[in-house]
């Protein structure tokens, strides 16, 4: 108290020292109040500063800080740039990092390649650039691009793209050089200028870009792009004048670019080629995320996929030239037809134009022409002849024609689909001659037709039994058969007349060429037309195991075909070599109305299929052997691995299987969801349990959904729809071993009543243990609820208390901001009261200064008053002392204003 009482005597002496230290204690106080509000805030931690994510020496120059303009500057001066926009954390980026350091090993003195760090938040790459996935791969040729790249992130496919922006033109100097260009796969478009005229004749540089054009549309290149100098060699395909851009086309007939209807730009140029370019085979390459690719393309119909190991930089591609070839022949429908033999007169008097329903044929034709080899014929399935029957009849009906005498060859005429309209009308009218119960072989009739003398139709049928198509052995076709017969109304003819489906006309038809491949435009003549596509075995193996291919093999060829409206597929044999005449003979069997192959259906390969159990596991490559050939009753419970009310069957299933004499009874279940059954026998609901019957395999039953799945309900639906092998009387022994059998049913059902006896009383203490506890967990509910409430009433105390302290704070606030306000107008005023003691003390001053003066004055006055006559002195006394009572008025309020002055400071 001692040392703080001067400093307060100072302070009270020096009023403006107050008003600071007030003002500095309230600004403190405000200070430590708004960091005591702001700790509740959060804190954000910056960013790391990123590090190179391409190693020093590697040839990719790696902008980890994204410096996007340093990278234009760069790319200012370089002819072909690569752009790797990348985040470092990305897997795909880090992966891919590697298959960039390989392409830049190999093209780093033509091409420039970058890598520019697009996730810094610093960076200008991250603040212009928006992508959505990384890594981006980005192209440049010149001031042409950004041309994107979208393929597989593998080193040989970015390498054959940068190859192609590099050169984007081929050039085709010679004959064999553009042999070879046509003859490839792939569409392609050539462009003729002369380079006699100008280094750069008009037209070339937009011919040029539109090349680069077709890259930055069409990611995966599909479209080559070739340019030839040589007037000789641009006339073997027709073009004559320079800046001529002609568009080759295999089976359809190739283009020239329409100078007089669009304008001559490279724009102009891309857009006409990929709209009218030729797709006979198509590459897919999934990027692995989420896409509809396969989904859209499966869409449009039956699907072959061929799985082959394919390298981009390879010159040549054997495998590759094959399956080209068969496309190529797939599609070519106008080489089928010019490659038909030429329809020579036929004289044979045994053709059904001389059927004996005509009068006179003889007479009035005595030579003919018959067109009989390439009728257009159509399939006709008949309703069953009963309504228990599962059998259809199924015929080719086909229009067949017989012209005049002519010495000329008649070329074959196209269907017409009125004939076919006038064909079915008189096919529906006859339709009961048609009918066969069971019949093993083809039955043909030929009748003729209401419109047309020279006309006939033939119809071709035989027995199909619907339920047992898929499982008829790949060796053999519905109408492969080599008995042929006429029924009454048909005149009997040779085995060639009797006209089966167009796919099968080379079995049946000697005079067919053997000459060339069969499948020969095969695409225009069937209603399964097939889409190809290829897929690279390297990077998408594992679309091949799912479809069905073997994982242990080492040569990764594989082909399926899929056809997603009838939901299959089948898959191509991986013993015999995927080779030209395996895909052909393939498609063929793909495209037969009756297809002989077997569909493929996805197999459990981890059941065991040795040792012997209580219930069969059934699989896909079992199904067949266990519930059609087996000469038992077959009991089988469909269920899945998530169902839970199946797996509680599980011991009445094992129960059932015990009762059930194992001689004619078998107990089985299959899981659906890792096994493929075929569409007849699919369920969609579980558990779904169905009896096959022995001798009635055709006709399962289903077990009753509204009946519960127990012991007693299962043995009376099997021995009320099941059926036994034998048919001979029951003996002695027989009804012994029943009664025996009847009398062990009747002890096993006693046990398993005792057991039920047993398990009831034990659920009755499991009862009042559990209403025990119920009872117990009932009063903790109580206390809960009570210390519920006393939580509540607590928590709405401290919400009233917070409100109470949030008022106060407030209140607290409100008057610390007055204080503030008090002492900024306390300062004020001192100031103001300095400024006016400053004044006082110049004032002061200057009286000081007067009277002094004064004193002077008077001083001299005095000694020459003295000199006066000494008898003025009364007088002067007088006067004098009149003055000197002014004087000291003058002083004493000189003296009193100066005390005045201090009072106030």
């Amino acid at each position: 108290a001692s040392r703080l009482r001067p400093r307060a005597a100072q302070m009270a002496r020096r009023p403006e020292l107050l008003c600071g230290a007030a003002i500095i204690v309230g600004c403190a106080f405000l200070v430590a109040l708004k960091v005591t509000c702001s700790r509740a805030k959060d804190i954000t931690m910056p960013a790391k500063v990123p590090v190179n994510f391409f190693p020093p020496r590697s040839p990719v120059l790696d902008l980890f800080r994204g410096q996007l303009d340093y990278a234009d500057h760069l790319r200012q001066d370089s002819e072909i740039v690569l752009y790797f926009f990348y985040a470092p954390w990305c897997g795909q980026s880090i992966a891919a990092r590697e298959e960039i350091e390989r392409v830049a090993s190999r093209l780093s003195d033509q091409v420039l390649f970058v890598a520019v760090n697009c996730w810094w938040n610093q960076g200008k790459c991250r603040k212009q650039k928006h992508f959505f996935y990384f890594p981006v791969i980005h192209l440049y040729h010149r001031s042409f691009g950004p041309i994107e790249y979208k393929g597989p992130l593998s080193a040989v496919y970015i390498e054959k793209f940068v190859r192609r922006v590099m050169t984007p033109l081929l050039y085709i100097s010679s004959r064999s050089k553009l042999l070879d260009f046509l003859s490839n796969y792939e569409p392609g478009v050539l462009g003729y200028f002369e380079f006699n005229a100008s280094p750069q004749p008009p037209g070339y540089l937009t011919f040029f870009t539109s090349a680069l054009h077709s890259l930055k549309k069409d990611y995966l290149g599909t479209i080559r792009f070739g340019v030839i100098t040589d007037k000789r060699v641009a006339g073997e395909i027709s073009l004559v004048h320079s800046g001529s851009v002609y568009l080759h086309r295999h089976v359809n007939t190739s283009l020239v670019y329409p100078n007089d209807i669009m304008n001559y730009t490279a724009e102009n140029i891309c857009k006409w080629a990929l709209e009218n370019r030729e797709m006979l085979i198509r590459w897919l390459r999934p990027h692995g995320g989420k896409s509809l690719l396969l989904n859209n393309e499966l869409k449009k119909g039956p699907a072959l996929l061929i799985f082959i190991p394919y390298n981009p930089l390879a010159e040549i591609h054997p495998l590759l030239d094959e399956i080209t070839k068969v496309a190529l022949e797939y599609h070519n429908c106008d080489k089928s037809q010019a490659a038909e033999p030429d329809l020579q007169d036929v004289g044979d008097t045994d053709s059904p134009a001389f059927d004996s329903s005509v009068p006179d044929a003889h007479a009035k034709l005595p030579k003919l022409f018959s067109i009989t080899k390439y009728p257009c014929c159509n399939t006709v399935v008949l309703p069953q002849w009963h309504s228990i029957s599962r059998t259809h009849n199924v015929c080719e009906l086909c229009i067949n024609q017989t012209l005049g005498v002519k010495p000329n060859k008649v070329h074959v005429p196209h269907c017409n689909f009125l004939e076919i309209e006038a064909a079915l009308d008189s096919f529906y009218l006859q339709e009961h001659t048609f009918f066969q119960v069971i019949s093993n072989t083809i039955e043909c009739s030929n009748f003729l037709s209401f419109y047309s003398p020279f006309s006939y139709y033939t119809a071709c049928c035989r027995t199909v039994n619907r339920h047992f198509l898929s499982f008829i052995s790949s060796e053999k076709t519905i109408f492969q058969t080599p008995k042929v017969a006429f029924s009454s109304h048909g005149k009997k003819d040779n085995t060639q007349h009797s006209i089966p489906h167009i796919e099968d006309r080379s079995c049946l038809i000697p005079d067919l060429p053997s000459s060339g491949t069969n499948i020969t435009g095969l695409s225009c003549r069937t209603n399964k037309t097939l889409n190809l596509y290829l897929l690279d075995s390297n990077l998408f193996w594992i679309y091949a195991e799912r479809l069905g291919a073997s994982r242990s093999t080492h040569l990764k060829e594989f082909a399926a075909i899929v056809d997603l409206k009838e939901e299959v597929h089948y898959v191509l044999d991986q013993n015999q070599s995927l080779a030209g005449s395996t895909l052909e003979n393939f498609i063929k069997n793909f495209s037969v109305l009756y297809s002989p192959l077997k569909r493929h259906l996805v197999d459990d390969p981890a059941v065991p299929r040795h040792g012997q159990r209580v219930i069969t596991e059934v699989t896909t490559a079992t199904f067949h052997d266990t519930v059609f050939l087996s000469e038992k009753n077959v009991l089988l419970l469909y269920y899945a691995q998530w169902c839970g009310f199946c797996a509680s069957l599980n011991h009445i299933f094992i129960q059932l299987a015990r009762l059930l004499p194992p001689d004619n009874f078998t107990v089985a279940r299959i899981d659906i969801t890792r096994n493929d059954l075929p569409w007849e026998f699919m369920t969609d609901r579980l558990p779904t349990i169905l009896l096959f019957p022995h001798q009635r395999k055709e006709q399962s039953v289903k077990f009753p959904e509204d009946f519960a799945v127990n012991l007693p309900n299962l043995l009376k639906f099997i021995l009320h729809h099941s059926s036994l092998s034998s048919s001979e009387p029951c003996t002695k022994e027989c009804l012994h071993k029943g009664t025996v059998l009847q009398q062990g049913h009747i002890s096993h059902l006693e046990r398993e009543i005792q057991k039920l006896r047993s398990e009831i009383s034990a659920l009755h203490q499991a009862h009042d243990q559990l209403e025990a506890q119920l009872s117990e967990a009932r009063r903790e509910e109580r206390r809960l609820q009570q210390q519920k409430h006393t939580l509540e009433k607590q928590h709405k105390t401290l919400q009233l208390h917070s409100e109470q302290l949030q008022a106060t704070y407030d209140q607290k606030n409100q008057e610390l901001l007055e204080m503030a306000e008090k002492l900024q107008e306390l300062a004020d005023a001192s100031e103001n009261l300095l400024k006016a003691n400053a004044l006082l003390r110049i004032l002061v001053a200057s009286r000081d200064g007067k009277l002094l003066q004064s004193k002077d004055e008077t001083k001299e006055s005095l000694q020459s008053e003295q000199t006066v006559s000494e008898e003025n002195d009364l007088s002067v006394s007088v006067a004098t002392a009149t003055l000197e009572e002014k004087r000291i008025d003058n002083i004493d309020a000189i003296e009193t204003e100066h005390s005045s002055g201090n009072r106030t400071e």
